[in-house]
């Protein structure tokens, strides 16, 4: 693990459930920046921005700072600057992430408003029938899908909670079209972490609990992949995954110790 100068870690899941430090996992990440390695969290959240974030982690004793935070959503708010510039976005989300999303232009919530890009984030309350519906509507009529992630389902300390990738899918059936995504897994994503890092794919760590969108996604764009038995860490999907984790440990508590580092 000598090449390893950079680490990308999940948040949910891996360093907290419910925003609760997981055991460990704060002295854990202490000992990973006081040996001189970055840090850069990676998360598919998108209730949260990144201030918001970094001010909940820090609160609870991580050493992070919104610097230190990448979002689905700012990734979201580059790539459509990039591929769609100038869009009407109808953005359908749980949760403020204005802030992240700097510069997009936001529809109402008129079904006949123009709309140019329907923008899926994660879910909550506000992914019924009549939001769902709507953007289906505005798919029909040529608008196009971006997906924040894929994610099924993610983990609460009352536990498994259905996700947004499921409505994805399902209006991608339904529309016949197919969603551009942003977060993890899309090579973009972790592209834009490496970036923001200034290091290579051989450089770096991915630590996560979601073995395909985390782990084997991150091996797929030469990054070594760390997969935690924790969160939403299930043995079935593990063993059912299409790949194998370059290294499977039971908590980010150990990731020091995968790494050599004395704490």
């Amino acid at each position: 693990m000598d090449a390893v100068r950079a680490v990308l870690i999940d948040i949910d899941g891996v360093l907290t459930v419910s925003w609760k430090p997981l055991p460990g996992t704060v002295e854990a990440l202490r000992t990973v920046r006081e040996a001189g390695l970055a840090v850069a969290l990676v998360t598919n959240t998108t209730s949260r921005t990144r201030a918001s974030i970094a001010r909940t982690l820090a609160e609870a004793g991580f050493p992070v700072t919104a610097e230190d935070v990448l979002t689905a959503p700012a990734v979201t708010a580059a790539h459509l600057a990039e591929r769609h510039p100038g869009a009407r976005c109808a953005l359908l989300n749980s949760g403020d992430i204005a802030e992240d999303l700097a510069g997009v232009t936001l529809a109402g919530d008129d079904a006949r408003d123009h709309v140019d890009v329907v923008v899926v984030g994660g879910a909550g309350p506000e992914f019924g029938y009549a939001a769902l519906d709507r953007a289906f509507g505005h798919l029909q009529r040529g608008a196009r899908l971006v997906a924040m992630h894929r994610n099924l389902y993610w983990r609460t300390d009352a536990g498994l909670r259905l996700d947004s990738g499921a409505f994805v899918t399902g209006l991608e059936a339904a529309a016949r079209v197919e969603a551009e995504v942003t977060g993890k897994p899309s090579p973009a994503f972790f592209a834009a972490a490496l970036g923001h890092l200034g290091v290579g794919a051989d450089e770096a760590l991915m630590v996560g609990d979601d073995i395909e969108s985390d782990v084997l996604a991150a091996q797929r764009a030469g990054i070594t992949g760390v997969l935690v038995r924790t969160g939403k860490y299930l043995p079935r999907t593990h063993h059912e995954a299409t790949g194998t984790p370059d290294h499977v440990v039971d908590s980010f508590a150990d990731l020091p110790g995968l790494l050599g580092l004395a704490q």
